[in-house]
């Protein structure tokens, strides 16, 4: 009997599995395909992504370009202050972070140094911005609509992306 609930459980699970990353891969794929008809310039499009404790900002790529190249930035914050800059926790009246997810479009460029960021233990460009607007305060997903967003440590990644290739083979399957 147990031995049937297992095997079921299983099948279950590959059967989920499967339907999460064709839904995956067919949102990814109108997503690239909104993103390819993005007006190219000088700016770049930035995904902010909060961590308490976390001196990174975010994400940012060029338009035009997947998610999947987008670099995980430190802001220099010598021309302008990021957009959320406030009273950070532990003050009653902290600011910082409340624009988690939040998509603008950033004028500026890399300075070409890198920070350290201790709480992550990771070494990142930083990118000073001479402007920010809001592109989209509700824009979904960052790398995949099945990703999970947790406080405590960098959950969001390009490499849970699906690569190309396996969302094609998945979604040429009938």
């Amino acid at each position: 009997m147990n031995r049937k609930i297992i095997i079921a459980l299983v099948a279950c699970m590959g059967l989920t599995q499967c339907h999460t990353l064709r839904s995956d891969c067919e949102a990814l794929r109108e997503r690239e395909a909104a993103i390819a008809q993005e007006e190219k310039g000088e700016y770049f499009i930035g995904r902010r992504y909060y961590i308490p404790l976390c001196r990174f900002w975010g994400y940012l790529r060029k338009p035009g370009q997947s998610w999947r190249e987008a670099k995980l930035v430190m802001m220099d914050e010598s021309l302008t202050h990021t957009p959320d800059r406030g009273p950070e926790e532990p003050l009653p009246d902290a600011t910082f972070g409340k624009d988690q997810n939040v998509e603008y479009v950033i004028c500026g460029e890399y300075t070409g140094r890198q920070a350290y960021d201790p709480s992550t233990d990771q070494v990142l460009p930083m990118f000073r911005a001479t402007s920010y607007t809001v592109r989209n305060r509700e824009p979904g997903f960052l790398f995949v609509p099945s990703e999970e967003y947790s406080e405590n440590f960098v959950s969001l990644r390009p490499v849970i992306m699906p690569k190309p290739e396996v969302c094609e083979r998945e979604l040429s399957k009938p």
